[in-house]
């Protein structure tokens, strides 16, 4: 993905992770809406940005991920909406680098988790949002982390210096 693609697609990722980290802090719920709405940002703008051999490649991640995404949520390791998201997102990883991404990942997990536990530990903070769900549940909303990564990933697509 070139930097001006990753630049063109930033506008709906970036929408949709505030939509996806929002709601599942609120809801602890991936909205069905959002995860397809990603998919159909790849399916359409995907297919006209990139090169299509890319663009099938990304497909095909995104549905080893979804399958391994549905065996890990069976086993009660992970949300299914977490592993839905997950396997929408892979299509705008496919030409990425590993190193990067596993590294992003890494750092968004920890900070979202640090950030989202800070916030539920201040009062004057909790009380601006008292009606989230995810302040009183035990499990963390990854949502919020899911969408770091994708969107802290596309900012730096978008940059020349960054991008493949």
């Amino acid at each position: 993905m070139t930097a001006l693609d990753a630049a063109l697609l930033l506008p709906f990722t970036l929408a949709i992770g505030i939509w996806v980290a929002w709601n599942d802090m609120k809801f602890m719920k991936i909205p069905n809406k959002a995860v397809l709405a990603l998919g159909a940002v790849w399916l359409v703008l995907g297919l006209i940005l990139v090169p299509f051999q890319v663009w099938l490649w990304g497909l095909a991640l995104g549905a080893i991920l979804l399958v391994i995404g549905f065996v890990l949520a069976s086993l009660s390791l992970i949300g299914a909406g977490d592993a839905k998201f997950v396997a929408v997102m892979a299509h705008f990883f496919v030409q990425g680098d590993l190193r990067f991404a596993l590294v992003l990942t890494a750092a968004c997990l920890l900070g979202a988790f640090a950030a989202h536990r800070l916030a539920r530990a201040l009062p004057a903070f909790r009380a601006q949002v008292a009606d989230w769900e995810s302040w009183t549940r035990a499990d963390f909303p990854m949502g919020l982390a899911l969408a770091g990564i994708l969107n802290i990933y596309m900012i730096f697509a978008a940059l020349p210096l960054v991008a493949a």
